[in-house]
């Protein structure tokens, strides 16, 4: 049985894409790797580095001969403005390790990129797969990069590496941060606990997004896909709904009726506007099959359901 490292496993992804292939796979076939967010109950393998150490990253492989990676490691849009260096480092220097290291092991990869690697210039609706690449942020910088470092290690070595754009995830299990599109899950935590939310995008700002399920299948089906059908090795379009936050806030309404939210849109506004409305992803769907599942109303009666159930709210 294969085992397989996951970096960044306590991030938004990782914290479901753990359990989820722990389910698949069995507990003792996954090995979880944190830097500094490690969950303190976590059931399973747990490993603590950071992936800017290569030395550290090749004894991990090589204490549990790993053969499959999902390098989730990065730091998002909002915080990488913070520290541009860092962001640099650690999204674009830590994928160039694991990159490496998948060529010295001959090991299959999993990388995530995101509409970050869009820019103002791209087109925003339904934004083709090839299109350009001009991204305003430091984040969506080292997306364009780390998918041509995807690109080239294919091309130059044959490293089986794959990869998909993400459009704004949503998950209940994780409280929001101050990401862009987590604006929708701030909303959602402050409209099931009773209290007025203030949203930092415009109403009409619209954004492609994606239930933390489908994500999760779509990585997964991704990696379960045989190799020659992956025919892109820089990084598929991924999509499933575009909705605007005042759509987003009538969708939780029909659940929280007395939801109150006003809109003071901040600094994330502009990234927001340089990110697709839509996204045409029908080269994931005809290479590997790609399907989402969560319509927006699916995604919120679900997710209400769930963060009532957390906070013991009925």
């Amino acid at each position: 049985m294969k085992k397989i490292l996951v970096t960044g496993a306590f991030g938004q992804i990782g914290s479901e894409l753990v359990p989820a292939l722990q389910k698949k796979f069995g507990k003792d076939q996954v090995v979880a790797m944190g830097h500094k967010t490690v969950t303190s109950n976590f059931d399973g393998i747990l490993e603590k580095a950071d992936t800017r150490d290569k030395d550290i990253l090749a004894s991990i492989i090589k204490k549990y001969d790993i053969v499959d990676v999902y390098h989730l490691v990065s730091l998002l849009s909002v915080g990488g403005e913070k520290d541009p260096k860092v962001t640099w480092d650690i999204n674009v220097g830590g994928l160039k390790n694991i990159l490496e290291l998948g060529v010295e092991f001959g090991l299959k990869i999993f990388w995530p990129s995101s509409i970050a690697a869009f820019g103002s210039t791209t087109p925003r609706d339904n934004t083709p797969q090839e299109t350009i690449l001009e991204p305003t942020t430091m984040y969506g910088v080292t997306k364009v990069t780390g998918e041509n470092l995807c690109r080239y290690f294919n091309i130059k070595y044959g490293l089986d590496v794959r990869s998909v754009r993400y459009p704004g995830i949503i998950s209940w299990k994780t409280p929001p941060s101050a990401g862009t599109t987590e604006y929708t899950v701030a909303m959602l935590y402050d409209g099931v606990q009773g209290k007025g939310n203030t949203c930092w995008l415009g109403p009409d700002t619209m954004l492609p997004m994606m239930y933390v399920n489908d994500a999760i299948k779509a990585t997964i089906d991704l990696m379960d896909t045989p190799v020659l059908k992956i025919k892109l090795r820089g990084s598929y379009n991924l999509a499933a709904v575009s909705f605007t936050a005042k759509q987003w806030e009538e969708a939780i309404r029909k659940h929280i009726p007395d939801l109150k939210v006003s809109y003071k849109p901040d600094e994330r506004q502009k990234i927001a506007d340089s990110w697709p409305k839509s996204i045409d992803d029908s080269q994931a769907r005809a290479d590997w099959g790609w399907k989402h599942e969560y319509s927006l109303e699916k995604m919120t009666k679900e997710m209400v359901e769930n963060l009532r159930k957390e906070f013991s709210i009925s």
